[in-house]
């Protein structure tokens, strides 16, 4: 029996990832599953997809074929997707959250249940720490089964046909997808992963000093340009570039914050938290938030401000995390400020716990505070 891969959920994460390492991997069969109609009915009318990649000088759109496409919400689907799981070497679930795993650990468990021993690989894509283990509660353990969590620093979006020349995701269907060239994932290690096959993906023994870096250095970071960009009217990433200001503003955010403190915390786990190493991933990192191809949009960085401005998430997270390694946060600080003024909000009300560290909370507050009065 060849490889197969199964993917949960069509966004562009995994089409743009692990539908294109898939089949650079040469997989025997790939499937997807999803419960949008037109694009399932779009997609097994081609038997392909389309994904569009902006790199530094242009856009390349590649297709990959022998795709097959199911909805779990349709009875003779569902039976196959059951039987893919239980087949599937190589899973990937890319849902807009964990709470969306309810729907689908039901089948999975049902077709792990139907070869118990065999190897497969759960790789769980919904930005999440915890993912991997809460899809794992929900399934249940297997001898062979490894739930894994990513770290996906790739940006991507969704674009309607009318706002693009490009190809959408299949003919017929009225959305596409354009991610960016940037096509280092990393993963949870687990026996034997090497011999998967998906390409791009990277295991590493221990994950979490590479969660965190995404979280309070990548996600901070593209969250504070958003908020400058946001203030200067920009509508688009790219645009921030007419604003040398906000450019600097954030390299000196990634440098003089962020950096130091992940590379203090995390100093010797990996040469990637080698200043130096650091520092050059940085300075390409803001040249991959605003690409003219990508043409992110500010909204979509700025969206969901309870989430983003949370006590564990980019913003206030990354503020803590340099005030335990004795670095000043004065320009994430200034970020948190901007983002809670421009929406009418106080940042502790967006989702800050109510018990814990008060002295660490008032700091943190005063630290945003302090750069309302023009600290920065």
């Amino acid at each position: 029996m060849g490889k197969t891969f199964l993917g949960i959920g069509c966004g562009p994460i995994q089409t743009g990832i692990y539908v294109a390492g898939a089949a650079q991997g040469h997989f025997d069969r790939i499937v997807l599953a999803d419960v949008d109609t037109a694009l399932v009915k779009a997609i097994r009318s081609s038997g392909s997809i389309t994904v569009n990649t902006a790199g530094r000088d242009a856009i390349v759109s590649d297709t990959y074929g022998k795709i097959e496409i199911y909805n779990p919400s349709v009875p003779e689907d569902l039976e196959k997707l059951t039987q893919a799981a239980s087949e599937a070497i190589a899973i990937n679930t890319a849902l807009p959250a964990v709470s969306f795993y309810r729907f689908s650990a039901p089948w999975l468990k049902a077709g792990f249940d139907r070869n118990p021993t065999g190897l497969r690989y759960v790789y769980t894509s919904e930005n999440c720490t915890v993912a991997a283990s809460e899809l794992q509660k929900l399934i249940g353990n297997y001898p062979n089964t490894y739930f894994l969590d990513t770290v996906i620093g790739k940006m991507s979006k969704v674009f309607a046909s009318g706002e693009s020349d490009l190809p959408v995701l299949a003919p017929g269907y009225a959305k596409g997808h354009l991610v960016e060239a940037f096509s280092t994932i990393y993963t949870t290690d687990a026996p034997g992963i090497e011999k998967v096959g998906i390409v791009n993906l990277f295991a590493k023994k221990d994950i979490y000093p590479f969660e965190e870096a995404k979280l309070y250095g990548h996600n901070a970071s593209h969250f504070l340009l958003g908020i400058l960009a946001a203030e200067k009217g920009c509508r688009y990433m790219s645009e921030a570039k007419k604003y040398p200001e906000v450019i600097e503003l954030t390299r000196r955010a990634l440098r003089e914050e962020c950096a130091p403190a992940l590379c203090r915390k995390f100093a010797g786990v990996d040469p990637y938290f080698e200043q130096k190493n650091y520092l050059e991933w940085a300075g390409e990192l803001l040249e991959r938030m605003t690409s003219d191809f990508l043409a992110d949009s500010v909204d979509r960085v700025i969206r969901d401000l309870d989430r983003k401005l949370a006590w564990n998430d980019r913003v206030i997270g990354a503020i803590r995390l340099c005030l335990e390694m004795k670095v000043e946060p004065t320009i994430l600080a200034r970020g948190a400020a901007l983002a809670a003024k421009r929406y009418g909000v106080t940042v502790a009300s967006a989702a800050w716990p109510e018990e814990g560290d008060a002295s660490l909370k008032n700091t943190v507050m005063e630290q945003i505070l302090s750069s309302e009065r023009g600290a920065c």
